[in-house]
């Protein structure tokens, strides 16, 4: 899945975008170069937030040749997998934190013919998912605490992106780093320089006026 020849893959978050217009908001990052669409999925018990369900994935699938990065933030996850494949997602990232049965519900993912993600939150250590980097095709850094964007990203968390990178390398394994949270100009190269391959980015993609130099500031 990885391609060293590649510049880091942008992937806005939707979670920033103007809520009352979502079709145009997707398509306006789609022309200005976004490479993923990211859809936060919270539930208000796993994370202090709500924000939107299936439906409103559905509906932005008929708008978008993007692929869509479904993050779950909802416990249990085990009984919302199959809902977003059906609604559209390309990608089903779940949290390690928030399933007794990690593998699983990651091989369920990929039996469904969605790419498999896990997210760890900050505090959670890389040690926890060492047993299912072979089954995975992303590894979602969390550099805030989830629920909220708009928080500034926390620098210890670029230590965890360096150790997966090394871990790939040591293993020969073919997962993406992606991370999430906080980022912008002033950080992103650091980020990359650690080992990122995909940024996820709120604010400073739908908070600027001009979308498409926003995505080549971030890559550059």
């Amino acid at each position: 899945m990885k391609d060293n020849k590649k510049s880091v893959l942008i992937a806005p978050s939707l979670m920033a975008a103007n809520m009352l217009s979502l079709k145009d908001e997707v398509k306006a990052v789609e022309i200005a170069g976004a490479d993923w669409l990211h859809l936060d999925i919270m539930d208000g018990h796993f994370v202090p937030n709500l924000t939107f369900g299936p439906d409103i994935i559905k509906q932005l699938r008929a708008v978008s040749s993007l692929p869509f990065d479904v993050h779950l933030m909802v416990e249990p996850v085990e009984l919302c997998i199959d809902l977003y494949q059906k609604a559209g997602a390309d990608h089903i990232t779940i949290h390690a934190e928030a399933t007794s049965d990690l593998k699983k519900n990651l091989e369920n993912i990929r039996n469904l013919g969605c790419k498999a993600g896990v997210s760890l939150k900050p505090e959670t250590p890389v040690d926890r998912i060492i047993e299912t980097l072979n089954i995975i095709d992303l590894v979602l850094v969390m550099s805030v605490n989830p629920g909220f964007y708009g928080q500034a990203f926390i620098p210890s968390t670029l230590e965890k992106i360096s150790q997966l990178k090394k871990l790939r390398e040591e293993k020969k394994l073919d997962f993406l780093i992606v991370v999430d949270g906080g980022i912008n100009v002033q950080n992103s190269s650091a980020i990359i320089k650690a080992g990122a391959d995909v940024m996820v980015a709120g604010n400073s993609v739908f908070k600027q006026q001009n979308y498409q130099q926003a995505i080549y500031d971030l890559r550059n």
